[in-house]
């Protein structure tokens, strides 16, 4: 039997799985385990191998164990090791203030405390040549101090390292023998910008340790079963475990990255173009801006939790809403919503643990989701507890109902990810007007016709398996990997085509070890010379004259005569995963009545509406129905309102699209 591809996004509430099996696609949801990462993720398998009789596995996974560990403050205590005379780097970082006018801005502490910052007596110039010799006696009493000290994983950042890496080597090596993961600049960040790459590389060693353990156990586990690891990187591709391990700092966007990837397929398949992709599940949601005839727009000037990340990473926004999110009440009687989130354990009120009110239990009290027909009726809901909650939310006379409540509680939380819409679309120059919304995750289709009518949006696509849609993207993303260094040339340098040879030949020894032949494609960051900032541009004969079109183009002018010089050369390695072609359905035009289980009450604007109840599974490609109604399948749930149409089209998926002056 042929090696079994499974791919599975684990979320802060739900873990989804999907996998083929005699040509057809399987989605399998189980609750998350925070506790226990991995449980979640073994449970899976075993249910998976009991159910295809299949001995051999690829387990490829997104994971958010880096993530919260960033978030939540729950990394090793690093030690930073840098030039000395820059001890201060993370902590000075860049004057640039968030917000130029709030005085109660305050920035994040930096991940190694200043006890833990040690100077190494060392200079290498720009150019790479040594103006002073590392001192090895001083070394070895660095590594004695680092010894005495709390530290957990080191962080090793010195000056110009990129254009010559020795140092870093050499201390490395006189720090081996204390038995520390060791994260080195040269390798996790070969670029200029001096705090930039000692916060990332400081940033890896800080999520090493407790990913490296996460994974390791994981992977032994997933062996004895004749399973194969891989992880989801926040670039869009698949990584091996033991790389992740190693550079966890890759991982920090895993899940949604996942979810960008799957939105491209379906929108590519659909002949979709332009989207915007709402992503929206348990705990966050995250918006992504899309064209199908491009790769997915790439950045390595990424932040999370206000720290610079400078490693690709899909150009993904996250707004701290999702069906999780917990409705309370401010000091000045205002309903708030989020960012705290009832999480997989309680949960919301509705799922028989939580205590606190929900954006799913408000959705659950609006008849939004019905109580029988989550999770295709393997998790029954209780309405009655998911009142009770939100009754307590606000115990005055502020809203007339409790459907009143629940409603301003949808409407907070919609705001919030409008926001995050306008900020990828409006606020870069883009009509959402003109975008398809992609609505995805366990909650995006119980909002997406909200958001779309906020935003003037004429179009939305609920994609097959919705609420999994990530773990697709995962099962079908490439292997991909960036490799990069800075190297501060004119165009016309001889070295350039000998640092693309070196960066082209570490990228197939890298994916030699994945046995795997990767296509390279090189491009490189340029800039006129004295400028701050690069762009980046593919590298082809004519480089410097798209250069000046694409200044053009991103500022509105361009100097020709100007020195331009390169910045940063990349080489780009994808090997790609073969995807089932899937031919479309014939389409019969039909009103769905095969597929309506009954009639269900929906409350809208203030009112009860009669509505109904549809299965997904039993529509056909043809099929319209009208709203309002609610259409109940294994992954998620889709609201459609009064004055709203859903048609299915010849890939099974969903096209929402308002009538004609119809507004919700």
């Amino acid at each position: 039997m042929a090696k079994l591809v499974i791919g599975i996004d684990t979320g802060g509430t739900f873990t989804d799985c999907v996998y083929r099996a005699a040509g057809k696609l399987t989605v399998l949801k189980l609750r998350s385990t925070p506790e226990d990462p991995g449980h979640a993720v073994l449970e899976a398998v075993a249910k998976i191998r009991s159910h295809t009789g299949a001995s051999e596995f690829e387990v490829r996974l997104g994971t958010t164990v880096a993530t919260n560990a960033l978030l939540e403050r729950k990394g090793a205590c690093v030690a930073f090791v840098t030039t000395a005379g820059f001890e201060d780097t993370l902590a000075i970082g860049r004057q640039a203030r968030p917000d130029l006018y709030d005085w109660n801005t305050h920035r994040p502490e930096p991940l190694a405390p200043p006890d833990l910052c040690f100077g190494a007596p060392e200079r290498i110039g720009p150019d790479g040549t040594v103006i002073l010799a590392l001192d090895k006696k001083s070394v070895a009493v660095l590594a004695r101090k680092i010894s005495a000290s709390k530290a957990e994983s080191i962080a090793v950042s010195l000056l110009f390292s990129f254009a010559n890496s020795d140092h870093e080597r050499s201390v490395a090596a006189a720090l081996q023998s204390l038995r520390l993961p060791i994260s080195l600049s040269h390798q996790v960040l070969p670029e200029f910008r001096e705090y930039e790459r000692a916060a990332t590389v400081t940033l890896n060693a800080y999520l090493a340790p407790r990913m490296s353990s996460y994974i390791v156990s994981l992977e032994r586990s997933l062996t004895r079963r004749g399973a194969r690891l891989s992880i989801m990187q926040s670039s869009g591709g698949i990584l091996s475990a033991q790389a992740a391990a190693r550079e966890p700092v890759r991982t920090l966007l895993s899940g949604p990255a996942g979810g960008v990837a799957g939105a491209l397929c379906v929108a590519r398949r659909a002949g979709i173009e332009r989207l915007l992709s709402f992503d929206m599940g348990g705990t966050s949601t995250d918006v992504a801006l899309l064209d199908t005839t491009r790769e997915p727009p790439v950045t390595i000037e990424g932040q999370v939790s206000g720290l610079p990340v400078r490693v690709p990473m899909l150009d993904i926004h996250t707004a701290g809403a999702g069906g999780g999110s917990l409705a309370w009440m401010d000091m000045a009687g205002t309903l708030q919503v989020g960012p705290q989130s009832a999480g997989a354990d309680p949960g919301p009120a509705c799922y028989g643990r939580g205590q606190g009110a929900t954006v799913t239990d408000a959705n659950l009290v609006l008849g939004r989701l019905h109580p029988d027909h989550f999770l295709g009726g393997a998790m029954r809901l209780d309405p009655h507890r998911a009142r009770a909650a939100l009754d307590r939310v606000c115990l005055g006379g502020t809203f007339a109902n409790t459907e009143s409540l629940a409603e301003g509680i949808i409407r907070v939380a919609n705001a919030r990810m409008e926001s995050a819409l306008r900020q990828v679309s409006v606020e870069r120059g883009h009509n959402p007007r003109s975008f398809t919304l992609l609505a995805f995750g366990g909650a995006g289709p119980l909002h997406a016709c909200a958001l779309a009518s906020c935003l003037g949006i004429r179009q939305l696509l609920i994609p097959t398996a919705p609420g999994a849609l990530s773990a697709l993207g995962i099962l079908d993303a490439d292997l991909r990997r960036e490799f990069s260094r800075t190297v501060m040339l004119p165009p016309r340098s001889p070295r350039i085509r000998s640092v693309f040879a070196e960066l082209e030949a570490e990228a197939r020894a890298t994916f030699r070890r994945e046995a795997v032949t990767p296509v390279l494609s090189r491009a490189a960051d340029l800039r006129y010379q004295g400028q701050g900032f690069e762009l980046r541009v593919d590298w082809t004969a004519n480089v410097v004259t798209k250069f000046h079109a694409l200044h053009q183009r991103s500022y509105g002018y361009a100097d020709p005569e100007r020195q331009v010089e390169v910045v940063t050369l990349r080489v780009q390695a994808v090997a790609r995963t073969p995807r089932p072609r899937q031919a479309p359905a014939r389409i019969i035009r039909g009103k769905g009545d095969q597929a309506r289980v009954g009639p269900h009450p929906i409350f809208e604007q203030g009112h009860w509406r009669r509505g109904a109840l549809y299965d997904r599974a039993l529509l056909h490609p043809g099929d319209r129905i009208a709203g309002p109604a609610v259409v109940i399948e294994l992954s998620a749930t889709t609201y459609l309102p009064t004055r709203w149409t859903a048609a299915v089209d010849a890939s099974s998926n969903l096209i929402l699209t308002p009538q004609s002056g119809g507004r919700q």
